[in-house]
């Protein structure tokens, strides 16, 4: 694949991410966090398997005998990290807890060259800073002092732990890169219902909801869980994990776009932030450094 078509799959991947910000704040008014994640990944999951047969026609047993891998990318990919996020949904608005997922790119990149080895140039590290300033420039509206005065609540605590879980399931999915990438994806996916499945069925999941909570549960089911998860993991190989985690900050920016579409408007700074954002990401990919190991996440 060539490193293009990989950026752009990144873009798609948090395109239909920021969706989850905005559709997930609107779902969580009308079922619980493990209710939500279960039936998305039950979606997912019928599309998964037979995408995968017939794309790669993988061989399932080598990819179950990973499963202990499977099973910890599962926990903190899969469960932790949604879970968590509509739990922080409740308490913070989807723009706040966007804000706060903006952090993300810097842990991985921090994380990745302690534990992976991998390098970034002064070049990437100003466009990792670049990012990060569009992102404040999109959500304070040019005035970046603002992100002193905002109240952290129980939302934003939540949000940690959310950036903590994907760092890690970013990270740690280089453990099986040889694995074909929907097989893998289909294979995590199954063992994270079977986790969830006893949780779900003690929640006492109530079948009747409105049109609009149904629609908001298949955008969750074929866009964040389907398209983002495959398409981030046939990215991130390829222009390593650093680097890739750049491009969650467009998850902000996307977030903010969506949520002025939906009734708010947008003015210069907006604008210019999200330009931002995107210089930041040009600078963090420009002449990718050498990964000294030669690993590259996958699931």
């Amino acid at each position: 694949m060539k490193k293009s078509t990989a950026i752009v799959l990144l873009i798609l991947a948090n395109f239909f991410w920021a969706g989850n910000y905005i559709c997930g704040k609107y779902v969580i008014g009308a079922m619980q966090p493990i209710q939500i994640n279960f039936l998305r990944w039950l979606i997912a999951a019928m599309i998964l398997f037979p995408l995968a047969q017939i794309i790669e026609k993988p061989n399932w047993k080598a990819i179950w005998r990973e499963w202990k891998v499977l099973l910890i990318l599962s926990v903190l990919g899969i469960i932790g990290y949604n879970i968590l996020l509509y739990e922080a949904l409740y308490f913070t608005t989807s723009l706040d807890a966007a804000l706060i997922n903006s952090v993300n790119p810097a842990m991985i990149a921090i994380f990745a060259a302690w534990l992976l080895k991998e390098k970034l140039k002064k070049i990437n590290v100003l466009g990792l800073v670049v990012s990060l300033i569009g992102v404040l420039l999109v959500l304070t509206n040019g005035n970046l002092l603002r992100i002193f005065a905002i109240d952290y609540n129980a939302g934003d605590l939540f949000m940690l732990l959310v950036i903590i879980s994907w760092t890690f399931y970013t990270l740690l999915s280089n453990k099986i890169k040889g694995l074909p990438p929907v097989g893998a994806t289909a294979v995590t996916v199954a063992v994270s219902l079977l986790l969830m499945l006893p949780f779900f069925i003690d929640s006492k999941f109530n079948w009747s909801f409105t049109p609009a909570t149904t629609l908001g549960i298949l955008y969750l089911g074929l866009f964040p869980s389907v398209g983002s998860l495959l398409f981030w993991n046939m990215g991130v190989p390829i222009v390593g994990s650093s680097h890739a985690g750049i491009f969650l900050n467009l998850i902000t920016v996307f977030t903010a776009i969506l949520s002025i579409l939906l009734g708010n408007g947008i003015n210069l700074f907006q604008i210019i932030g999200g330009l931002v954002v995107i210089l930041g990401v040009y600078l963090t990919n420009k002449k990718s450094a050498k990964r000294s190991v030669g690993h590259s996440p996958s699931s």
